[in-house]
């Protein structure tokens, strides 16, 4: 029971894992685009941080988007540097499992993404996404600019409203500004892609999130 209260709970100050000085180790190409997923990118890319439970599923549904220049999944919102899967899983370094979101503003807006994020998972369930337990799971907005904030958190507040008319419970997301994304593992990469037949805990509520909400 501790173990189980200590997954859904942030590390205080001290309890952090330290992690490491050296970066991950990841391709430089996207597994099904063979685009670029580590900066530099070509100009007019921007990119955007989501966190909706198991990072695996949750880059599937981005990179599937046209105007999706490429996508990766790594590890943001925490305090250890560097960590590896197991440190993260581990609850001890205040990460969530993030999808890293390349995309060109002229051909997808950021907003058409709020959308994509709020659909396709659960954002009211805390420190889980459906069987999934444990701060990594957080439901996260991580914006990179101030434009990014405005229309995430209009969205967050018309979206909540869309939820209680379906009797849904509040909003759980953590927007903030995002810090360092650190690269997940190789074999987390495309992780479907790869294994097709792979877990995919992905679920939404079934309330739309019609386009046009970030800016209501």
């Amino acid at each position: 029971m501790l173990m189980g209260r200590k997954k859904t709970e942030m590390p205080a100050p001290g309890e952090a894992l330290p992690g490491r000085a050296a970066k991950m180790r990841v391709p430089e190409s996207h597994t099904v685009s063979g685009r670029r997923i580590v900066p530099p990118f070509p100009a007019g890319i921007e990119t955007a941080q989501f966190g909706l439970g198991c990072f695996w599923g949750a880059e599937r549904a981005f990179w599937q988007l046209d105007g999706v220049y490429a996508t990766a999944v790594g590890y943001a919102g925490g305090t250890t540097p560097n960590p590896t899967y197991e440190e993260v899983c581990s609850g001890r370094t205040g990460h969530a499992e993030i999808v890293l979101v390349a995309y060109d503003p002229k051909k997808i807006s950021y907003e058409r993404l709020l959308k994509a994020f709020w659909e396709g998972h659960n954002p009211t369930q805390g420190m889980r996404q459906g069987n999934d337990v444990g701060t990594q799971y957080r439901s996260a907005i991580y914006w990179t600019n101030p434009a990014q904030q405005k229309a995430a958190e209009a969205s967050r507040d018309a979206y909540a409203k869309a939820l209680a008319t379906a009797g849904l419970g509040a909003i759980t997301t953590e927007v903030k500004q995002a810090g360092e994304f650190y690269y997940a593992e190789d074999y987390h990469q495309q992780y479907l892609a790869k294994n097709p037949g792979g877990y995919c805990g992905l679920g939404g509520t079934g309330v739309s999130c019609p386009v046009g909400v970030a800016a209501a």
